[in-house]
């Protein structure tokens, strides 16, 4: 198949994946509220976070070997690939151990990280199960990387969603019988194991060599290049991790674990946001991959700004509607209970669209294994969004801390990771990016005014109020898009594209 086959086909799989997984996700939480307390969804939001920091013992291993795997999959060269998938799987193992030990060791100091502990019982034991999960994602999972360097992406969705789905109704039923928050968790942690098992299998049999057991040494200028690229990727993980997993713990120890539990529902919304742009971009890449690996420096600009235009269009669409639909979904999801105000929900969009309008430079950075020369970046971004986050949260509390991470990234990723890109990687000036950006900006600027303006006119409350506004979200913002965009050589190649498809059927 072509790299534009299996791209579209990844996508279609990704997407329809994702749909299910968050109509079951949004049913599953409401069960959630009805049987058990804000404070166990804070917990679940902290000690994802806690345990999110124990992960920097990944170190990025994971993204410099799929990088180190795209070339001997191009040349089919089944003797590297052995020697790169024996050393991913020690390295990944020993994570997993590390997790489970020092996650473990954590246990005594819980309450450091709580304003308030709760009145839950069996707090600890909880924790623990949190941590055997988080450990057992490790084990047996190196192969699905495999499947997805080889533009089969779809195949890892297909088992993530049909076992989510099931792993959802049974943690609902649990709870409708039991209302037992260990139970439900044990059901998690079980079905983590069950994926990377059963993906593991699906891997030996689409790869029979990985069953091989003569598997040669790696070739020292492989092991010396990983090295290099683990030792770069270890900066952007403990950027990542501490940038985006410490504001449940900022907000518990500024603000309270409620709020926590609050933030928690903004953020699963969100995060199924960022996991539906993130499978379309993730099947982008293996065949942007593989095309690196074969073309010119001018075709693979060329895609690029393709990708970087998805993505102005897709964040500029979600940032728009997370502004004018979360509190009025939320509201009829959850209750009024659940809701923070309108400047909370304002920082908390324009977080996601800066966060969102890095992902097609992530994204090439990583499969073009550009990840050496902006190894200190993190240690900036981390520094001032700590400050940052810390004074603000002291006083403007969840609005705050969210700021300070829109501030981090502003002053940091915003102008390196594309001037990185662009000079090492794409070889060609950076000022077309920046352009790019800024255009991009003001037309969604644009399109979320008058969709804000339109917003106003709608019924004030309830079902009918969210059906006016989901509808002038769905046409306002892409028909501005469309006018604006229709010109540029971007749209026309993805409108090429689509026509393809549909003359097929």
């Amino acid at each position: 198949m072509s790299r534009t086959s299996n791209t579209v086909k990844n996508i279609k799989f990704a997407l329809a994946g994702q749909m299910l997984g968050i109509l079951i996700s949004l049913v599953s939480r409401k069960v959630f509220v009805m049987f058990l307390s804000a404070e166990y969804l804070g917990l679940n939001g902290l000690f994802s976070n806690i345990l999110s920091m124990l992960a920097l013992a990944e170190l990025g291993v994971g993204a410099a070997i799929v990088y180190s795997l795209y070339k001997p999959i191009a040349e089919e060269n089944f003797s590297e690939i052995k020697s790169i998938m024996r050393l991913y799987k020690t390295i990944y193992t020993t994570v997993g151990v590390f997790i489970l030990v020092a996650g473990c060791a954590l246990t005594p100091f819980l309450q450091f990280f709580i304003r308030d502990m709760p009145d839950i019982p069996n707090i600890r034991l909880i924790y623990l199960i949190y941590v055997v999960n988080s450990a057992t994602s490790y084990f047996f999972t190196y192969k699905r990387s495999l499947i997805i360097a080889n533009q089969k992406w779809h195949i890892v969705t297909t088992y993530h969603y049909g076992l989510f789905f099931i792993l959802n109704v049974a943690q609902m039923v649990v709870l409708w019988l039991t209302s037992n928050f260990i139970f439900y968790l044990l059901l998690q942690a079980a079905n983590t194991l069950l994926e990377n098992i059963l993906l593991s299998r699906k891997a030996n049999r689409l790869y029979p060599f990985l069953r091989e057991t003569d598997v040669p040494p790696l070739p020292c200028e492989i092991k010396a290049e990983i090295k290099r690229n683990v030792f770069a990727m270890v900066f952007h993980k403990v950027g990542g991790v501490i940038v985006f997993s410490t504001d449940n713990i900022l907000i518990s120890k500024l603000v309270g674990l409620t709020a926590v539990g609050i933030y928690s529902n903004y953020m699963m919304i969100r995060q199924a946001l960022n996991t539906v742009t993130g499978l379309v971009f993730q099947s982008v890449s293996a065949s942007f991959g593989n095309l690196n690996a074969q073309n010119s420096n001018k075709r693979t600009l060329e895609i690029f700004h393709i990708i970087n235009f998805v993505g102005a269009w897709i964040f500029g669409f979600c940032s728009i509607c997370l502004i004018v639909l979360i509190n009025p979904f939320i509201s009829l999801w959850l209750g009024n209970g659940y809701l923070f105000s309108t400047s909370i929900v304002l920082w908390f969009s324009l977080a996601f669209y800066v966060s969102g309008m890095r992902t097609a430079c992530l994204t090439v950075r990583e499969v073009m294994g550009l990840f050496w020369y902006d190894r200190y970046k993190p240690m900036f971004e981390v520094s001032i969004n700590l400050i940052a986050s810390v004074i603000l949260g002291r006083k403007f509390g969840v609005a705050g801390i969210l700021a300070g991470t829109v501030i981090s990234t502003m002053t940091t990723c915003f102008w390196v990771e594309p001037l990185v890109l662009y000079r090492y990687g794409l070889h060609a000036p950076v000022r077309t990016f920046f352009v790019r950006y800024g255009i991009y900006t003001l037309i969604t600027v644009l399109a979320g005014a008058v969709t804000i303006v339109l917003c106003k006119f709608t019924p004030p409350f309830g079902i009918m109020e969210f059906g006016a506004k989901l509808a002038v979200c769905a046409v306002v913002p892409n028909a501005i898009f469309t006018v604006c965009y229709f010109r540029t050589s971007e749209f026309k190649h993805l409108l090429s594209i689509a026509m393809d498809m549909i003359r097929k059927r």
